[in-house]
């Protein structure tokens, strides 16, 4: 795996997996986080050409024009949700199911939204079969999110939108969070959105860069 500018080799995919959650710990405090990510096996969810970089810090294609975002910012967007395990969550942009996976460790329930039909068979068939069972993963519709079981104590977004959708606004629980990289096809800002009875608080976590969320109140195809 790669480790800032050197290379680790590894002799094992676990051994590389200890390697990431290790370089990972320098920026993540939420234990549970780190154990998720010790725990789920990323090279299940790459392509099987890729699996030898499943455990560098890069984003690697899936396939679709998609990609299995970097571990950090993975980790990243996790710790952001602050899930305590009793949790329903909304995933959208599950692509590959990684991200999927490591929410069934961390929370009750998992809702996984998908754009792309190939992806979304495939996500269905990985996480069945290596036992994430406490979730289902959807064929996006013409809305964003899924409505139908809503509301959610936990929203995360693994593409970018232009703006905060108020739609995910709706389907989100009182006290509860949507993580979303907001901003232009070019780049974005990862933001917090705390649902309060008051109104909506946005914190900016900083720069990042997603693939394009599609549909209304995103970006057209």
């Amino acid at each position: 795996m790669r480790n800032g500018n050197r290379r680790v080799v590894a002799r094992s995919m676990e051994e590389a997996r200890a390697l990431m959650v290790d370089s990972l710990r320098r920026v993540i405090t939420d234990e549970r986080v780190l154990a998720a990510m010790a725990k789920v096996p990323r090279e299940l969810f790459v392509p099987p050409e890729r699996r030898a970089e499943a455990y560098d810090d890069r984003a690697l294609p899936i396939g679709h024009g998609q990609t299995i975002s970097q571990p950090l910012m993975v980790a990243i967007m996790l710790q952001e949700l602050a899930l305590e395990g009793h949790e329903k969550v909304l995933d959208i942009g599950t692509g590959s199911g990684y991200q999927a996976a490591l929410l069934s460790e961390l929370a009750d329930t998992v809702v996984g939204v998908e754009l792309i039909p190939e992806l979304t068979q495939r996500a269905r068939r990985v996480l069945k079969e290596n036992g994430y069972d406490n979730g289902t993963v959807h064929q996006a519709g013409s809305e964003l999110g899924w409505p139908e079981d809503a509301p959610y104590d936990a929203i995360v977004v693994a593409a970018a939108a232009p703006r905060i959708p108020q739609s995910l606004v709706a389907q989100l629980a009182e006290g509860g969070r949507l993580v979303i990289p907001v901003g232009d096809r070019s780049g974005q800002e990862l933001m917090v959105v705390e649902k309060r009875p008051e109104g909506l608080t946005v914190t900016r976590k900083g720069r990042c860069g997603f693939v394009p969320l599609v549909g209304k109140e995103a970006f057209s195809a």
